[in-house]
This record gives structure tokens, C-alpha cells and sequence, in this order.
């Protein structure tokens, strides 16, 4: 179970995230609509989980592979957000396949 402050960590990476996202879309995105969807923070707070989703634009594996590219311009832009915390996580960017697993299985329940 997630402590308090893990929590907190969890959500305002999220948030910082998606805010980066928004704001570089271009370079970063490759044009494709990035939403932070889940952050899981490890108790010791080194790792930070990120799950992705993505909407339009080009292939899922292609702009994860740029974004993983960009790590260290977009935990740099993390970590002059979170001033306050002594030690920034490490970042590691995942798909996050869930939306695609729901729409599979509404697809078998209607057969």
C-alpha cells in the first residue's frame, strides 16, 4: 500500500508531466497527443513508473522511443519543478495498453 507522501509524489509528477506534454508537443510528442495516464513511485522514491497514453499521430513505439530519447531534457524540466524534493526519481515511460485491453474485451462480451 502507497504512502501518503507517495501519493502526493505520484500525483504532482503526473501532473508535471502531462503539463510538459502539452507544452512541447512537436519536438517531444511527435505530434501525437500524449496523456500521463498513471505515475507508481517505488517506497524508497528513486523510480517513478510513467504509463502513457497516446492519441493520434504516429506509431505508440515511436514516439515512446523519442520521448525515452529526451529523457534527460524532460527530468530536468521535472526536477526544476519539484525544488522541494532532495532527490528527483528516475523517470521510466511505459505504454499504458489498458484502454486498448477494455475495448478488447467489450469486443468479445457483444459477441
Amino acid at each position: 500500500m502507497a504512502s501518503i507522501r507517495q501519493n502526493k509524489i505520484e500525483s504532482v509528477i503526473q501532473s508535471e508531466l502531462s503539463t510538459f506534454f502539452q507544452r512541447n508537443p512537436v519536438d517531444i510528442c511527435m505530434g501525437s497527443m500524449v496523456t500521463v495516464t498513471v505515475v507508481r513511485v517505488t517506497p524508497d522514491l528513486s523510480l517513478a513508473r510513467c504509463y502513457l497514453s497516446f492519441f493520434l499521430g504516429p506509431d505508440k513505439q515511436t514516439v515512446l522511443e523519442n520521448i525515452k530519447a529526451n529523457y534527460g531534457k524532460i527530468r530536468g524540466e521535472i526536477g526544476k519543478r519539484l525544488k522541494n524534493m532532495h532527490k528527483i526519481p528516475e523517470l521510466t515511460f511505459h505504454i499504458d495498453d489498458s484502454l486498448d485491453y477494455a475495448m478488447k474485451i467489450d469486443e468479445l462480451l457483444k459477441k
